[in-house]
């Protein structure tokens, strides 16, 4: 009998679609139910902040092909309450205030998107300006309030739960011997998915149907149902391919919850694509966060006390990205050290620019940044090498929980293991040799060795399960359902790999159904690397029992105990052991369920009750040109623990873009506006994106430590990537400029602000 297909390197099953035919995205939808659909194109605020005094749609109107203009009183749209922060409430339409560039004030619905887009145009909005807050710092300590009825644009720290705060006092790091403080800017970034927002609705029957572009089909029922004044039961949402979300595409935004009432209004089926702009504007941004750090211990390294206060810039509306800071960064913030006392306090501001979302590790990235600058900074303090003092202060490996200081409990650990792997694998010694026969030289171009030991949590969002079900068909043939969301990370093979694994259906014969919610109404979507350990689970726990049941039937037909009955998974069929010459195929036991009014089916759930904890270390290498200040990426060397692996190419996959989208980040990303709010990043040519040109092959370093929280041992690694290769890079580049004085760049290290630090005006 064949091994297990389980840690084996299968090819993915989704590529020829992709490469040939192509997927079906939202704005290739040919459905019929979608003819004669008419489009629908947002008018924009042009002001970051200011009252509306009026709306002008009347040219607008009297544009070609115009059907409908509709503002947030022609709909009769009330303000809607944040979930995390009530007393902030905003309509879908801005109706009282503009609070960012960007922001939806009119719905423009024409038989072209052409024609709509041309009408928007028309669309004028009498402003009167308000000051425009774009810096945290500026907008905490101003008296102009972004919502009034909020009191103060700070609307939640972690202080009014009753969390302890010492950052204002000297008490906490008074028998430190050395005591460190930065002031990190961990910078606001654009999700910048392949595929930009879509949807399209319309309605049958009484019933709301509509498609988007989403990680989560069954978590936005409840929200488009709301805007539509319906149950949710009156709701069907249907994904297509979804090209890629970076996170930001867990929920549904405004201009995609008003289709519904729109295409009721005008009584035929309406569409809705955002242009690549309009994605970098509205999409949501991730990060945002300014550190304050201060780190103390003892001369030999020490590390006793640590502090984070960190800022969260949530943008013009708290949102779920507001909130990360106290719900993802502070649990996180102990890190891998074994630091006895640790403190977090976490301070959510509103600012006049584009409402922050989640992005790729979401909170656990920001935290993994600062402690990791931290612990560089207090080497350089103490005199000793920034791999070793990390050494000294890691948690010891565990394979029972592990309760930090911060009040979380990781499941199983070798986060010592990891980062020797990742040294020894970089050469460490031979590269601090090079790097100081440079340093001797005076070479213009020095070299930067970046440090990082990281771990982060997944599957910690609810829901900690997910559904699965499993149907063999008449012919052999199984479909999967899945409550999960694919979106590039193979769920199809890896899903297929697990049922054929317990079942020894060919993964070939096994088809994935998803994004459905009539088909598959209850799901937790794909979001903080939960897919594998709770969706995949799900998916083994079905396999197993459609096997008992299957045993149950093939031993009424076979005329066995069903303890004598065995399945031959190389065959995919079963017989009474020791005579496998008659055997039921699976084929067999679905005709023969049918026959006896019943279907080969297994419909389960799978709870983990709790998150796991992913973990690895990263080293980078550069080269920066001190003429220059231009940073040349050379080396990535990537050691992540998740687990057990299902699928060691798609492991690698998922590692590979995340560190290209978290060196992105070190070196090149950043949302920027100017002092009125605009955004002068709003495209593609503005906007820093990463290409393989800057980028090194990965070296990748497979790790696994199984975890106990669920029967595949496996732990989600789609984030882990970014987390880790962050902070290396940042502080490669930090560290080939450490000899000349320099202790510290924010990100991006672009080559103007490394030159400029090397100049000794930004350091």
């Amino acid at each position: 009998m064949a091994g297990s297909i389980l840690g084996t390197r299968v090819q993915r099953k989704e590529d020829p679609k992709f490469l040939t035919t192509g997927g079906v995205y939202v704005d290739d939808l040919n459905e019929d139910l979608l003819a004669g659909a008419l489009h629908v194109v947002y008018a924009r605020s042009a002001v970051a902040h200011g009252t509306i005094l009026s709306i002008d749609v009347d040219g607008a109107k009297d544009m070609p092909g115009v059907v409908g203009v509709f503002t947030a009183e022609a709909l009769g749209l009330e303000p809607v309450p944040s979930t995390y922060s009530p007393i902030v409430a905003r309509a879908l339409l801005a109706s009282d205030k503009v609070r960012w560039v960007g922001e939806p004030v009119v719905a423009v619905v024409a038989e072209t998107a052409a024609q709509a887009a041309d009408a928007a145009e028309m669309v004028f909005v009498d402003v009167d300006f308000l000051p425009t807050l774009v810096d945290i710092e500026t907008a905490m300590a101003s008296d102009t309030l972004i919502y009034e009825a909020a009191g103060s644009n700070a609307v939640f720290d972690t202080t009014a739960r009753g969390m302890p705060d010492n950052t204002a006092t000297d008490d906490y790091f008074a028998d430190c011997e050395v005591v460190v403080s930065g002031r990190f800017l961990n910078q606001r970034v654009a999700p910048c998915p392949l595929e930009v927002r879509g949807s399209a609705a319309t309605w049958v029957d009484g019933r709301l149907y509509q498609w988007l572009s989403t990680q989560h089909a069954q978590g936005v029922k409840g929200p488009i149902a709301a805007a539509n004044g319906v149950e949710p039961d009156v709701v069907r949402v249907l994904t297509p391919d979804v090209g890629g979300p970076s996170c930001a595409k867990i929920g549904t935004n405004g201009e995609e919850m008003l289709l519904g009432p729109i295409s009721k209004a005008l009584g035929r089926p309406v569409r809705w694509r955002e242009t690549r702009s309009e994605s970098m504007m509205n999409l949501g941004h991730g990060r945002a966060q300014l550190q304050y750090v201060t780190i103390g211990g003892t001369r030999e390294g020490k590390v006793t006390h640590y502090q984070l206060h960190l800022l969260q810039d949530a943008g013009a509306f708290a949102d779920v990205g507001g909130v990360l800071g106290f719900a993802m960064t502070r649990p996180m913030v102990s890190a891998v050290y074994d630091i006895p006392n640790v403190e977090c306090r976490a301070t959510t501001v509103l600012t006049n620019t584009t409402p922050t979302v989640p992005y790729r590790g979401a909170g656990r990235p920001e935290a993994t940044a600062a402690a990791e600058r931290a612990m560089d900074l207090f080497a350089a303090e103490i005199g000793k090498d920034a791999a070793e003092v990390r050494r000294i202060n890691l948690i010891p490996k565990f394979l029972e929980p592990h309760a930090t200081a911060i009040g979380h409990t990781y499941d199983v650990g070798d986060f010592e293991g990891a980062l020797d792997k990742a040294l020894e694998a970089a050469g460490y010694a031979d590269l601090r040799a090079e790097q100081a026969r440079r340093r001797e030289a005076g070479d213009d171009k020095q070299l930067g060795i970046g440090v990082s030991v990281y771990v982060e949590i997944t599957g910690g969002v609810d829901p900690m399960g997910e559904a699965a079900k499993i149907e063999v068909q008449d012919d052999g043939t199984a479909l999967v359902y899945t409550g999960t969301s694919p979106h590039g990370q193979g769920h199809d093979t890896s899903w297929s790999m697990i049922a054929s694994d317990q079942t020894g259906i060919p993964i070939d014969k096994i088809t994935l159904i998803w994004g459905d919610t009539d088909l598959v109404p209850e799901g937790g979507g794909t979001m903080g690397s939960r897919s594998l350990q709770v969706g995949g689970s799900a998916v083994n726990k079905a396999s197993i029992e459609l096997v008992e049941k299957a045993q149950q039937l093939a031993a009424r037909l076979l005329e066995a105990d069903e303890s004598d009955i065995v399945l031959d998974k190389d065959n995919g069929a079963f017989h009474v052991a020791g005579t496998p010459a008659v055997s039921k195929t699976w084929a067999d036991l679905a005709v023969a369920a049918k026959g006896q009014g019943d279907d080969l089916t297994i419909d389960t759930r799978f709870d983990a009750g709790q998150a796991t904890f992913p973990f690895g270390a990263h080293v980078s290498v550069v080269e920066v040109d001190t003429g220059t200040g231009q940073v040349k990426h050379l080396r990535q060397i990537a050691c992540d623990d998740a687990g057990r692996v299902v699928n060691p190419m798609l492991l690698d996959g998922q590692i590979h873009g995340g560190i290209a989208q978290g060196t992105a980040q070190a070196l090149l990303e950043e949302v920027r506006y100017d002092e009125d709010g605009n955004p002068v990043t709003s495209n593609l040519a503005d906007y820093g994106m990463i290409s393989s040109a800057e980028l090194p092959s990965f070296e990748v370093i497979h790790m696994e430590t199984p975890t106990f929280v669920n029967p595949l041992g496996a732990k989600g690694i789609g984030e882990s990537g970014t987390i880790g290769s962050t902070p290396a890079v940042q502080s490669a580049v930090i560290d080939a400029l450490s000899h000349l004085g320099v202790r510290h760049i924010d990100m991006p290290a672009t080559a103007e602000k490394v030159w400029r630090a090397i100049q000794g005006t930004d350091t």
